[in-house]
């Protein structure tokens, strides 16, 4: 951890008793995840303490991966603070394009039901029950039932929206800098893995929704992925256009 900078150290640290708590009082991912606004276990520093949360030792081995490789040399570049608040905002950049998704698909399935004669005082009360109304099946087809329940009872968590935002503006900086990853047998050059990524998410998360292909339903937040990536990307480019790009925050 001695070639790791301050910042990085940190929020290492923090993830690490953030995941070795949540191991330890399972009660916790009820407070800290990010949960659909609509729902009542939803609280407003979610969408801060969700990034601190993970599923599972894969999970955040993973995300501790991309913040180790790529957030020292940014906060070499940017210095402690710029860099933090270009992490955290990554982080609510993803949560928000995340959200967004959620709502339109509840949204849609919501809309559905009104149509066909349900009260919309009695679907939300049920859901805020943790419970479901059968006939909703009969309404609803199996994708759209699927993505309605799923964006009011699931829950986002991790960090992987603020690193995606790291790799993105990695890339953005060094773009022709080749990457050694373990799971990759050659050099790739950095503007062309974080291209093909994105790329990857962009069509998963389509199909996962079935706003393209057949939905398969999937757990992966692709689209929390791709907000933390457009938010790193609209705020590097944005920095580089003012020449903020050139000013520590230490």
């Amino acid at each position: 951890m001695n070639n790791m900078t301050p910042v990085v150290k940190q929020l290492l640290i923090i993830n690490i008793i953030f995941f070795i708590g949540s191991q330890l009082v399972p009660a916790s991912y009820d407070y800290f995840v990010m949960f659909f606004p609509e729902n009542s276990n939803f609280m407003v520093w979610q969408p801060v303490t969700h990034m601190f949360m993970h599923a599972s030792v894969l999970h955040i081995v993973f995300n501790m991966f991309a913040l180790i490789s790529f957030g020292s040399t940014l906060e070499m570049s940017f210095g402690s603070k710029k860099f933090l608040f270009f992490y955290i905002s990554c982080g609510l950049g993803a949560v928000l394009l995340d959200t967004i998704i959620k709502y339109y698909l509840f949204q849609d399935g919501l809309n559905s039901l009104l149509s066909a004669g349900f009260s919309k005082t009695d679907v939300l009360g049920l859901l805020s029950e943790g419970k479901i109304d059968k006939r909703w099946q009969d309404i609803l087809t199996a994708t759209e039932y699927r993505n309605f329940t799923g964006s009011y009872f699931g829950a986002s968590l991790g960090a992987s929206g603020a690193t995606y935002g790291l790799m993105t503006a990695f890339a953005f900086m060094f773009p022709n800098t080749e990457l050694a990853l373990m799971f990759i047998p050659i050099p790739i050059k950095a503007k062309y893995f974080v291209l093909g990524i994105l790329t990857i998410d962009l069509v998963l998360g389509l199909k996962d929704n079935s706003l393209f292909g057949g939905g398969s339903g999937t757990l992966v937040g692709h689209f929390a992925h791709l907000g933390g990536a457009l938010t790193g990307y609209l705020m590097m480019l944005y920095w580089k256009k003012n020449q903020f790009n050139n000013n520590r925050w230490n």
